[in-house]
């Protein structure tokens, strides 16, 4: 990037959002860097081809394009860690992240309120390879300390649950972790990226399924890992190893969402809050699982330690049949039923925090509901969910 270009950790993060990672000069003066494809790498000379070093930065089409570097200098600048890497897919960057490093022989602790992909990996990858692990209490804070281990490596925590939505003591988790030299992971997904900065608090590794809020338009399929300057290098080579690699049309689109991102997230933190604060008021109702509201747990660490909230909550129903929120979901207009969320449009699934559980219950017990607030008019908006509700109690 030229030294000229704004876009450097001295300006706000609504500048860097918009300036980082672009070199126009580089690209005949193109504002938005292209979508470079190439699988081989042609060198100049024996020399560099023999040290691998490409003048341009490349080698190899699977190891990233101009295009790659720019979305990984971007988002590197947006979370405030040293270098980012991208991968097809948020599980992939979690999976990556995971298996970098850990051992066998090694253990790990993972809150109770993790992505449902990350638990089965875990499970299903993680239990194949040696590697020990523990669920633990999203709310526990420094009271951590009493589930590690003498081999206890790392510390992953997703905050909020995307389920549940607790909010975790970030600091005191990291502060224990830092005491007995344990590796932190951060799924950021939730904030965006934007409304939580995890290597201000310490962390070691933030991820990101880039799909959500990043992409941004509910058409692409981004994984997101930025690391410490440390830990960096055997990321990269763990990804190198597995052949991950993110495509320049998918890394582009990732580009291009990140420019709006400052503008489109508050849209949906406004739209989101307004609906929970909302959706508080109605009989249907038992609880709202949002983090800015002073009921969901850990409400005071969100106050805290966030800047913002995404668009993205949970609602429980009182105690409504199967059949009866069949036929809200079924005649929603605005919401549509999908999986992912972070576009966008506005999504209203079924979710069950109870069966991804292992080391704490889920408190309620009727039917839960997952909303992601997209952009359209507020107004819009609660006039069909109230039309909604009106089925549902029918």
């Amino acid at each position: 990037m030229s030294k000229k270009s704004p876009g450097t950790s001295l300006h706000k993060t609504e500048t860097r959002l918009l300036h980082a990672g672009r070199d126009p000069q580089r690209f005949d003066g193109a504002v938005n860097i292209p979508a470079i494809h190439a699988s081989t790498i042609v060198f100049p000379d024996a020399e560099s081809f023999r040290s691998n070093n490409h003048p341009a930065g490349s080698h190899y089409g699977r190891a990233g394009t101009s295009t790659t570097r720019a979305l990984e200098e971007a988002v590197a600048a947006l979370e405030g860690g040293d270098r980012s890497i991208t991968f097809p897919s948020g599980a992939a960057a979690i999976a990556a992240t995971l298996s970098a490093l850990t051992s066998t022989g090694d253990h790990v602790l993972i809150a109770d309120n993790v992505y449902g992909p990350t638990r089965r990996f875990a499970n299903q990858v993680l239990s194949r390879t040696g590697v020990e692990f523990t669920f633990f209490d999203p709310m526990i804070g420094a009271n951590i300390a009493s589930s590690m281990k003498n081999n206890t490596k790392l510390i992953y925590i997703e905050s909020p649950g995307s389920e549940s939505f607790e909010v975790c003591d970030v600091p005191a988790l990291v502060r224990v972790a830092k005491e007995s030299n344990i590796l932190t992971i951060f799924d950021n997904t939730w904030s965006g990226g934007l409304y939580f900065k995890p290597f201000e608090h310490g962390v070691d590794v933030s991820v990101h399924a880039g799909t959500k809020y990043i992409g941004g338009h509910a058409d692409t399929m981004l994984g997101l890992a930025t690391a410490t300057e440390s830990l960096y290098p055997v990321l990269r080579q763990t990804a190198i190893n597995f052949g991950y690699c993110a495509g320049p049309d998918v890394c582009y689109l990732g580009l291009r969402g990140m420019r709006t991102l400052g503008v489109r997230l508050p849209k949906h933190y406004e739209n989101g809050l307004r609906l929970a604060e909302w959706l508080m008021e109605r009989n249907e109702v038992q609880t709202v699982l949002h983090p800015a509201l002073p009921s969901c747990p850990g409400h005071e660490f969100w106050k805290r330690d966030f800047s913002g909230a995404s668009g993205l909550f949970g609602v429980v129903l009182r105690e409504y049949s199967t059949e009866s929120v069949n036929k809200m979901l079924n005649g929603m207009e605005l919401y549509a039923m999908g999986y992912s969320w972070g576009g966008y449009e506005s999504l209203l699934i079924p979710t069950h925090p109870s069966q991804n559980r292992s080391a704490t219950t889920f408190p309620h017990k009727g039917p839960t509901l997952r909303i992601h607030a997209g952009l359209e008019n507020f107004e819009d908006l609660r006039d069909d969910l109230a039309a909604g509700l009106d089925r549902l109690s029918a």
